[in-house]
């Protein structure tokens, strides 16, 4: 188990360096051809309930999609109760506020429904769909109850050879970065 904590946090650790080689502008750039393949995702176009996320500086840039998408699909953001992740619709950017971990979050109930397809972060991805998160188990708790279609998008410099894996981590079907691998 250490083993396994101590390649996670080398893979965090090499990512957020490759991450500061970049402005802003330049992730920002990234993204919206990460964006691009990601709705031309056959699950993604034919998806009527999307589970996005609302992004932080250094990951994919989702806060246009989001606001785009609430005119054509129901959209899903992630909201964290009782130290869960728990689904919740958003219909307005104005009914967004600061969460637990300073990322803005609907107010709303937590929706019941289907969910098509789930958009997830990562710190790093591997070919095979297994994906790195930042440590804390939210969305592998979540997701182990989904069955949704799972998409993670990430930068190119995202994409490692192998992530560790532990038996609480949950394999994603498909990874979309910029090169739409």
């Amino acid at each position: 188990m250490i083993e396994i904590y101590q390649q996670k946090k080398a893979i965090r650790d090499q990512i957020k360096a490759y991450k500061k080689e970049f402005s802003t502008e330049e992730l920002r750039q990234k993204s919206e051809q990460i964006i691009s393949n990601l709705k031309t995702y056959e699950a993604f176009m034919k998806a009527k309930t999307v589970m996005l996320y609302w992004s932080l500086p250094d990951e994919v840039y989702t806060h246009a999609l989001i606001n785009s998408l609430l005119k054509t699909k129901t959209v899903i953001l992630p909201t964290i109760m009782d130290n869960e992740l728990v689904p919740v619709q958003i219909t307005d950017i104005a009914d967004l506020h600061e969460g637990k971990f300073h990322i803005l979050e609907p107010k709303n109930k937590e929706f019941i429904g289907k969910i098509d397809i789930i958009v997830v972060p990562g710190v790093a991805f591997d070919r095979c769909g297994n994906r790195l998160g930042r440590g804390r188990g939210f969305y592998d708790r979540f997701l182990r109850h989904q069955t949704a279609e799972t998409v993670g998008i990430g930068f190119n410099f995202q994409l490692v050879e192998k992530v560790p894996t532990e038996p609480n981590d949950v394999k994603l079907k498909k990874i979309i970065s910029e090169n739409n691998e």
